[in-house]
């Protein structure tokens, strides 16, 4: 009996282990949904939406902000045509 016991006991922990590889391997857009949908218990209708909205958008315009001041710090002595050719190639590396 005890033997019969011991092998359930390491077969459910055998099969508990695929589970939670899984739940370790979230994506960032995974872990940052599940961080809003916390945020967001007790909203309902069109004002969980929007805040869903901006949560889940958000960091993404401080990424881009952050390039275009990086970029524009750079480009600061450079004018006219030099300076958006500039701007552009900085922003795609960036």
């Amino acid at each position: 009996m005890k033997k019969l016991l011991s092998i359930l006991t390491i077969g459910m922990f055998l099969a508990s282990g695929p589970a939670l590889a899984e739940e370790k391997a979230k994506s960032p857009q995974q872990n940052k949904m599940a961080m809003c949908n916390k945020e967001a218990t007790g909203k309902t209708g069109d004002e969980r939406k929007g805040f869903m909205k901006t949560c889940l958008s958000a960091g993404k315009s401080d990424v881009q902000q952050g390039k275009v001041k990086a970029c524009s710090a750079e480009a600061s002595e450079k004018k006219g045509a030099e300076r958006k050719a500039f701007m552009g190639e900085c922003l795609k590396r960036a």
